[in-house]
């Protein structure tokens, strides 16, 4: 039974991250997020076609989906940093990321893992939020800040005292964040990467 309801769990938190939260806004415009900018149905794409307050709106939104996620594993589990909340955790980021209900062409899952270590590690998770922001000011790159945090992220739950697996699965999140961003790596590296 508990394999089930866990199985259960990780499904619902993989639609969770399929709220296509940037196409929503942007269609308020009457805009499809998919065919301006960058095409990323994201935060940082709406940031810098629509404006910052409209952004901040999907990031909002995309970070929710991840602490829902997280959220279900507490009320299922009554752990809060247990497997599943993990589990739940990179179902919403999959969700977001690889959307079955747009073809699987989803975000790059900074902002929806955000909401989710929200939960895990509020105040680590505080410190790289701002530091998010800062840096995208600072360089006018919201890759260079995504990749910062994302890197910095398992130091900051090292220093919270997190467990060894939870560092480990950390860094699987950081490697795919990594991963998801390889062609924003190929732009700074040719001095073609947007401003933000």
């Amino acid at each position: 039974m508990e394999i089930l309801i866990a199985i259960a769990a990780t499904v619902v938190s993989y639609f969770f991250g399929t709220f296509p939260s940037a196409a929503i806004v942007a269609g308020r415009k009457n805009l499809d997020i998919t065919t301006i900018g960058s095409g990323n149905p994201g935060a940082s794409n709406v940031i810098r076609n629509l404006g910052w307050k409209t952004g901040l709106a999907v990031f909002l939104m995309d970070m929710a989906k991840a602490a829902l996620a997280v959220g279900l594993a507490w009320v299922l589990t009554s752990e809060q940093q247990g497997p599943l909340s993990y589990v739940c955790l990179f179902a919403a980021i999959l969700g977001h990321s690889y959307p079955i209900t747009r073809k699987f062409k989803g975000g790059k899952g900074v902002a929806c893992g955000g909401g989710g270590m929200f939960m895990l590690f509020p105040l680590t998770s505080l410190v790289l939020f701002t530091s998010w922001f800062v840096l995208t000011k600072a360089t006018r790159k919201a890759s260079i800040a995504s990749l910062t945090i994302s890197i910095a992220l398992p130091f900051g739950i090292s220093w919270e005292n997190a467990e060894r697996w939870e560092i480990v699965a950390t860094l699987a999140l950081v490697a795919f964040i990594i991963a998801k961003h390889l062609p924003n790596l190929r732009r700074l590296k040719s001095h073609e990467e947007p401003n933000i």
